[in-house]
């Protein structure tokens, strides 16, 4: 079940989603995907924890991580299918469990694209809009991707149990 997210929600998911998608296109258009291409942001990418404003490869998994964790016992409270889990074992629900995790990671994902844009500047001299659409994916939505569940499963080991189903309102 999707949460019911507000208008501003829903807008920074789309913001999100949208710059992620356009950047990754104008990197391939301007950059292409050629063999030096794929080294060059494979390379960029390994060193990237070493230079300036290291701080973000901590900020933005743990920010996740605490996005995976809020959601995840709300799984656990609704006895809903672990996440991942539910996206590769093709449940009906699969749009609706993506649309979840990117309304959950929208704002991680836009300070993600914010920082990967000043380090280039401040590194490169230059910006690679592929590279920060390539970050800000790895660093916000991959951790929650994969730590949803686990924090579901933990959730229901410590005792978090499903709510009881509310009866429908009967009016005769």
């Amino acid at each position: 079940m999707a949460r019911t997210a507000t208008r501003t929600q829903t807008l920074l998911a789309q913001l999100a989603l949208a710059l992620v998608v356009i950047l990754a296109l104008v990197g391939l258009v301007l950059h292409g995907f050629s063999a030096d291409v794929r080294e060059r942001i494979f390379t960029s990418i390994a060193e990237r924890p070493g230079g300036p404003m290291t701080f973000r490869f901590i900020l933005q998994p743990v920010m996740a991580a605490v996005m995976a964790a809020i959601d995840g016992v709300r799984d656990a409270r609704s006895g809903t299918a672990p996440y991942f889990w539910s996206l590769v074992t093709g449940t009906t629900q699969r749009v609706d469990r993506i649309y979840d995790g990117v309304i959950a990671t929208s704002r991680v994902i836009l300070l993600g694209l914010g920082m990967d844009i000043v380090y280039q500047l401040i590194e490169f001299k230059t910006f690679y809009p592929g590279e920060a659409a390539i970050v800000a994916v790895l660093l916000a939505f991959i951790p929650y991707l994969l730590l949803r569940g686990p924090f579901a499963r933990l959730a229901r080991l410590w005792g978090v149990r499903p709510l009881p189903a509310t009866p429908k309102d009967e009016r005769t």
